[in-house]
């Protein structure tokens, strides 16, 4: 599909979305709001599909048959992709969600997958945030190309992709271009609401995701793929005053979501999708922890904060992500120093492993080294960007072991070099380094000639840099 045919497809959704969303009121459809349907797969019904308004949650029964009563407020319905089907997409962006026509009628039918999703994949791309078309430039020769040769490389295993928000920067002229770089990657794309894809000076936070819906749907949302459940949520809570926010959960999406999960068998994998890290900046977070009590094996994918990090809270491991555009399209890091790119993870059964993968780097490169010379010593810099505390980094000098680096928090070398002082860098000098807990310091003597380090992950994997120190 050429860049004119895409776009013009694009606009046409985007139109209909709008109206479906000024008609959806459930006051208009037939049978005072009830909506009814069936779930089927090759003419054979489905049971136990979920089925949703975002305030009522119905499974199918053994006929494939539903029946949901609509929430006055409710703008979408949405079906609970069950594991083993395919994800319904336009152009890859995901399509779950449905307009009910007046006469209350709603059916799904399901394409089975050509293959066992056991065993899965999928990505996790933090704020592209393209402000223009520089930007969108610059992710299509970069990010694109790279997110895509990855797909190319898992073969056959079922992949899909979660942007987890800040799409754009403000700017929803640039949604067709985002979805035309989903498009060129190929795999189904779920979205999340970020602070900078709200519609401002329109009210308040319910009326303030108007265009993101009328592009994406529904702003929180379930699915399912082999043993794993995914949530997508909105944390983003606009205040009503220009570009004012905060990180909360609504209670709205508390309600629905405890419905969701009482049908989620408790050993599964789950799998939180939302913008703003929830540890550090969702200001009602313990509500939101009470209703995951049950779930043991719980990891939250989120971004916003322009740097990678991982939080380990018992038995919730949450992932905030460095991003897609790095230190906003001005350079190649994020303002922690780690390099512009996004979460790769892999699936088996309720298993999770899960690498970084670096835009235009190796995916064996997981951290970066800088030699500087002090009074009378040398001292070695490690930056290992997902960084957990089941790493291990060690140093070798001249191929002797010397043992573990102390960990530090500090500036990264490059982010001080590009991003420091008030003219860097251009266009955006607002973009400052950002100190990290993911350093490593160890000091030595001048004579030894090799610096390697080796970091070990969680998983086993080592991963190497060398340099030399003269």
């Amino acid at each position: 599909m050429n860049r004119r045919s895409f776009i013009q497809k694009t606009s046409l959704l985007i139109t209909g979305l709008f109206i479906s969303l000024k008609s959806f009121p459930a006051a208009l459809l037939a049978d005072n709001g009830i909506v009814s349907g069936k779930v089927t797969s090759k003419g054979r019904a489905i049971p136990g599909v979920v089925i949703s308004d975002g305030y009522s949650v119905v499974q199918t029964d053994k006929q494939g048959n539903y029946q949901l009563q609509l929430n006055d407020l409710a703008r979408f319905v949405w079906i609970s992709t069950p594991s083993g089907y395919e994800f319904k997409t336009e152009s890859s962006i995901a399509r779950h969600y449905y307009k009910p026509d007046t006469a209350g009628k709603l059916n799904f039918d399901l394409k089975p997958l050509r293959q066992n999703d056991t065993k899965h994949n999928f990505i996790i791309w933090a704020d592209p945030q393209v402000k223009n078309k520089k930007d969108v430039e610059q992710m299509m020769e970069t990010s694109v190309p790279d997110t895509l040769k990855l797909v190319q490389s898992m073969g056959n295993t079922p992949v899909h992709g979660i942007g987890v928000g800040d799409l754009v920067w403000d700017n929803f002229d640039l949604f067709p271009d985002y979805d035309e770089a989903i498009a060129k990657i190929g795999i189904p794309f779920f979205q999340a609401l970020g602070n900078h894809d709200q519609d401002y000076r329109q009210g308040g936070d319910d009326t303030s995701d108007r265009t993101f819906q009328a592009h994406y749907g529904p702003t929180y949302y379930s699915f399912n793929r082999g043993k794993a459940h995914y949530v997508v949520l909105d944390d983003v809570r606009y205040l009503g005053n220009e570009r004012e926010y905060d990180g909360f959960i609504t209670q709205t999406q508390l309600d629905w979501l405890a419905k969701d999960l009482a049908l989620v068998p408790k050993d599964a994998l789950l799998i939180i999708c939302l913008h703003i890290p929830v540890h550090n900046q969702v200001k009602n977070n313990q509500d939101f922890y009470a209703v995951l009590k049950d779930f043991k094996n719980i990891h939250i994918m989120s971004g916003h904060t322009h740097y990678n990090k991982n939080m380990i809270k018992e038995n919730i491991y949450e992932h905030n992500h460095g991003t897609v555009c790095g230190g906003w399209w001005t350079g190649p890091i994020c303002e922690d120093g780690t390099p512009r790119g996004y979460g790769v993870y892999e699936v088996d059964g309720t298993e999770l492993k899960w690498y970084y993968k670096s835009t235009g780097r190796d995916r064996k490169e997981q951290l970066d080294i800088y030699v500087d010379t002090l009074t009378n010593q040398k001292r070695l810099i490690a930056n290992v960007w997902n960084y957990d505390p089941e790493w291990k980094v060690e140093y070798f000098l001249d191929g002797k072991p010397m043992g573990a680096m102390l960990q530090q928090d500090g500036l990264d070398p490059l982010a001080l070099k590009l991003y420091k002082g008030d003219k860097l860098p251009q266009p955006r000098p607002f973009v400052e380094p950002r100190s990290t807990d993911h350093l490593f310091i160890a000091h030595f003597e001048p004579s030894a000639k090799k610096v390697k380090v080796v970091a070990t992950d969680r998983f086993g994997e080592k991963f190497e840099a060398e340099v030399s120190s003269n």
